[in-house]
Parts: C-alpha cells; sequence; structure tokens
C-alpha cells in the first residue's frame, strides 16, 4: 500500500496534514486529517477571575482574536444576567461587522483566490498571493490592503486594538465612543460596499464565466450532501452578533432553533484518539461516523452552512446577492467549493452592516455599561465567527473565580465535514494509472481550504497518549535516534 503525505498544508491558520493510502490498483483505500496542536485554553481559564476571560480567550488566536473576545464577553454578560445598553451592543456589533470585512478580505484574497485567479494546478511557487497580485496588478492589491487597514483601524477607534482586544466589559464596554472618532469611522467604511460589489463582480468574471471552475464546484468530489448550522434572527435572516442557531437538514428543512443556553442539548462532541480537535455532531441523529445523507449526524458551520440554515439576508444588496447564488445554485447548496461565493455575499452584508451602524446616531451615547448587581453562576455567549458559529460555555464560583469551560470554536464545528471533503476529493482526484501531480494535491488541499479553517483556535481535545516520534539529529543533520510512543 502506497502512502502520500501532504505535510505541512497550506494557506491555513494553525498546522494539519493529510495522509492518503493507495491501494494495489492505485485508487484511494483511507485519507487520515491530523491536527498536530494543542492550544489547551479550556484549561488554564480555569481558576481565573471571569471578567478576565474576555481579555484571555482572545490570545488563542491571532487572526480570531475579536470572535473569541466578543463571545466570550456575551458569556459573561449571561453569567452575571446583565444586559448591555444598546449604543454598548451596536458597538460590538460595529466592531464584530468591520472584523467580519477584515477576516473575509483576507480569506479570499490570499488563501482562496490564488486557486482560481492563476489556477489549481499554478506553479506552487506562484500560486500565492504575490502570484496574485502579479496577475491582477498593483492597483488592486493596494485596493485589498486598504480596505483590511480600514477595517481594521475602525477597530482600533472602538476598542483600542484590532487583535488583543480589552473593550468588552460585564455588562457593556469600556468606553463610550468619540465625535472625532465616529467621523473617521464614516470615512474609513465610505468605500467599502463598492468594494464588495468588485469583489462579486471578479468572482463572477474570473470563475462564474469560466465553464471549467464552474464544472470543477459541481463535480461530485466536491458534493458533501450534511445538515447545515447558522445564526439568525427573529426573521430567520442571517446575524453575526445575536440571535438563535437555526439547524437545516439536507433537505433545507428545520431541524432545531435553540436558545444558546441549550447548545449541549442539540450538539454534542465525539473525539478520535489521532486528533487533537474533537468532531461535534447533531444529538438529534447521534454520531454515526463520517458519512453523508439525512441519518447522519455531521454538520457543517460557516459561511455556506449560515446562507443554507437562514432564509435571507438582513441588506438589502446582500439580499439580491443571496438571491442570485441560490438562483443559480439549488437550495440547500452541497458544493464545498460554493464557501468562496457564500463568503463573498457575507462580506457585502458585512460592508453594508458596517455603514448601516457607522450611521446610526444611537452608537455616540454615553450610556455604556450597565453595572453587574447580580451574584455570577454560569453563562454561555454565541456569535458566528468568520470560520463558523462559536460557542463558549463558563461556570463559576459564588465569587466569579472560573469552575469550568467549554468552547466551540467555528472550524471545530466543521471537523468532520472537513475530513469527509478532504477525503471525498482525494478518492475522485486520484485514480489508478494517474500521475499524481503538485496540482492534483493542491486541489486536494482546496477541499479543506474552502472552509477558511483556524486550527489554532479549534483544538480543544486531550483524547489521551498521542502517537509520538521524536527524531535526534546530530549536528550534521544526521539521525542518531529515534524515541516513539504508539
Amino acid at each position: 500500500m502506497k502512502k502520500i503525505t501532504i505535510d505541512p498544508i497550506t494557506r491555513l491558520e494553525g498546522h494539519g496534514k493529510i495522509e492518503i493510502f493507495l491501494n494495489d490498483e492505485g485508487d484511494v483505500e483511507n485519507c487520515y486529517f491530523q491536527i498536530p496542536e494543542l492550544r489547551g485554553f479550556e484549561k488554564f481559564c480555569i481558576g481565573r477571575p471571569v471578567e478576565e476571560l474576555p481579555r484571555t480567550v482572545c490570545k488563542i488566536c491571532g487572526v480570531c482574536p475579536v470572535d473569541h473576545h466578543l463571545a466570550s464577553a456575551k458569556a459573561v454578560d449571561a453569567v452575571y444576567n446583565v444586559d448591555p445598553p444598546p449604543a454598548a451592543k451596536k458597538l460590538r456589533e460595529l466592531y464584530k461587522a468591520a472584523h467580519t470585512v477584515h477576516s473575509h478580505v483576507a480569506h479570499f484574497y490570499a488563501l482562496a483566490a490564488p486557486d482560481f485567479v492563476l489556477g489549481p494546478d499554478a506553479p506552487a511557487a506562484e500560486r500565492n498571493v504575490l502570484g496574485l497580485v502579479k496577475k491582477v496588478g498593483l492597483e488592486i492589491g493596494g485596493q485589498v490592503l486598504a480596505v483590511r487597514k480600514a477595517a481594521q483601524r475602525i477597530q482600533t477607534l472602538i476598542g483600542g486594538a484590532c487583535t488583543h482586544t480589552v473593550f468588552c466589559v460585564p455588562g457593556g464596554i469600556s468606553k463610550p465612543l468619540s465625535k472625532e472618532e465616529h467621523s473617521e469611522i464614516l470615512k474609513l467604511s465610505a468605500n467599502f460596499v463598492e468594494f464588495a460589489r468588485f469583489s462579486l463582480k471578479l468572482f463572477e468574471d474570473v470563475v462564474l464565466k469560466n465553464k471549467a471552475y464552474v464544472d470543477l464546484i459541481l463535480s461530485d468530489p466536491y458534493q458533501l450532501r450534511i445538515h447545515n448550522l447558522g445564526l439568525v434572527d427573529g426573521n430567520n435572516k442571517v446575524n453575526f452578533y445575536d440571535g438563535r442557531p437555526r439547524i437545516v437538514d439536507v433537505n433545507g428543512k428545520e431541524i432545531a432553533k435553540y436558545e444558546p443556553r441549550d447548545y449541549y442539548k442539540h450538539i454534542g462532541e465525539h473525539v478520535e484518539p489521532y486528533s487533537y480537535l474533537k468532531y461535534p455532531y447533531l444529538m438529534a441523529k447521534g454520531w454515526k461516523g463520517f458519512v453523508e445523507g439525512e441519518d447522519s449526524g455531521v454538520y457543517r458551520a460557516a459561511p455556506l452552512a449560515r446562507l443554507n440554515a437562514a432564509d435571507g439576508m438582513a441588506t438589502p444588496l446582500a439580499q439580491a446577492e443571496y438571491e442570485k447564488f441560490f438562483s443559480t445554485l439549488k437550495k440547500p447548496v452541497n458544493s464545498t467549493l460554493a464557501f468562496h461565493w457564500a463568503r463573498l455575499v457575507e462580506l457585502m452584508y458585512a460592508c453594508e452592516l458596517t455603514v448601516k451602524l457607522a450611521n446610526d446616531p444611537e452608537i455616540l451615547n454615553p450610556d455604556v455599561r450597565r453595572l453587574p448587581t447580580e451574584k455570577p453562576s454560569e453563562g454561555v455567549g454565541i456569535i458566528e465567527a468568520s470560520r463558523g458559529l462559536l460557542t463558549h460555555h463558563y461556570k463559576t464560583d459564588e465569587k466569579g473565580i472560573v469552575t469550568a469551560v467549554n468552547l466551540i470554536v467555528g472550524t471545530t464545528n466543521n471537523n468532520a465535514a472537513i475530513t469527509m471533503s478532504i477525503k471525498k476529493a482525494a478518492t475522485g482526484l486520484i485514480k489508478k494509472g494517474k500521475v499524481v501531480s503538485d496540482g492534483i494535491l493542491n486541489m486536494v488541499e482546496m477541499a479543506f481550504r474552502a472552509y477558511d479553517p483556524c486550527f489554532s483556535c479549534a483544538t480543544h481535545s486531550l483524547p489521551g497518549k498521542m502517537p509520538l516520534i521524536v527524531n535526534i539529529r546530530g549536528s550534521n543533520g544526521e539521525i542518531f535516534q529515534t524515541l516513539k510512543r504508539d
């Protein structure tokens, strides 16, 4: 049996590897997706004052700090049973919208677009953001950087920082927005919607008008018929900051819509001995392994799932793009590569929402905090991270010292789906008698890359003794001793 290893996998946040096993005929026998890192935040948050956690968990990852900060803040609000004032909620949501602009632009242009603009089988040395800029021109590259910079600046103006965020406190935020800061935010966000239009047009011209790419998106190796999970508002429209998680099945029928505090009644967490990443599944279906179909317990999260789980978007231009998306691809969409299009629909929503909130006079209200008055106990905070539904669950003693933490991170939701997508792509692309080129292996990687995974955030399982190989090398680089733990 032949083994093909892709290590490290590329254009993602975190570390991972793919091992593909071929039978004697040269077809895929099995495929394993492994995440060999552990963060451990759930453990070392225990024993700390709960109000410290929003400032602590944002350091889980430098890509997703805002999402962890806000989910944590909502969990702490729930622990103290305190509801922030409207101005505080809107500034938190504005902060989140700007972060989503920054994050979605980064993934599409730096991580995903090289596969389409340059081609999936382009030379590896060119298939990156530098090759993309060379292809599309410095002007477009400059626009991408300018929008990301503006989105980061908006976060800094609201919260004092755009990475290691500190502005949320129990019951609200630490400071009101000044008129000068507000004026700058209006200027910074003025061209966001136009940039979203440009990005959607670029996708249409480069991908949707290219029959080969459309055929690739619709091809069987990139289809996965599983359930979908996303946060929706009272009208079942996509919402990033507040609402109720909604689960729809493989046919688009609602299975459940639950309150954040009841997440554990709907989402279970399965563990495999070869990965630090858990495998969440739907409790109503049960864990049946890595299988597709109506009886499967596997679901997906993130942009494609959010659009599948919702009945529409809450802003007009995004709604028009939502309708175009589903008029082109039948709902629910099961095409893994359609994540990229869905992400751009969400980019339009995030841009519109940023402008809408920036023009809301309520965000200048100086009343931005309600002091907690009740004893702390237990709370759950849920938002939509860029990479999927993010759940923070805290328990404390009567003094507010944390006694238990559970995190279900955006990418963790997608772990089983990513594993299945990789295997399906490998099985469909690697065939007997076919040369397994670098381009083919990149197309296997495209299956996980569509999810925009963040594995540093997602690793929370410690299943016991993991297989370990340590090679000790001399100064000349040669191995003189190998230590193994099976």
